[in-house]
């Protein structure tokens, strides 16, 4: 098997970059393919005011998709930058103490814990700690 790659995916890499791609072509929505993942990350990023309305809808080969609501103020984006922290290769954990602070507090960080996704700042509430799966600001 030498010198060949080998693709891993990434769903909830290419469910961001979507996100980030369609605020960066102006688009007014995306549709992504539905998983509980996706789902629950969408609805936290609708929660704080990243994403603008989260629908879940089937298609017509009976496949679920989403489909999110990108917002604007005033013509520009939201969603300034999308970091992408734990990656197939390379996952990213942390204690609730080192709990990452995304711009002082004016980004977020989204964390999977025991409890589920969260934010940084619920995690930190809560004493809870896990695998950071991105910041966004």
């Amino acid at each position: 098997m030498k010198g060949k790659k080998f693709m891993t995916s990434d769903p909830i890499a290419d469910f961001l970059i979507q996100i980030k791609n369609g605020y960066m072509a102006k688009k007014s929505q995306v549709t992504i393919p539905h998983s509980k993942m996706k789902e629950s990350l969408a609805k936290i990023l609708n929660k704080n005011g990243w994403l603008g309305k989260v629908t879940v809808a089937k298609s017509k080969e009976n496949f679920s998709q989403i489909i999110i609501d990108l917002l604007y103020d005033r013509k520009l984006p939201k969603v300034t930058e999308i970091v992408i922290v734990s990656k197939p290769g390379r996952r990213v954990y942390v204690k609730a103490d080192g709990l990452p602070r995304v711009l002082g507090g004016l980004g977020m960080a989204v964390i999977s814990t025991s409890s589920g996704l969260m934010t940084d700042k619920e995690a930190r509430k809560k004493g809870l700690g896990g695998e950071v799966i991105c910041k966004i600001w």
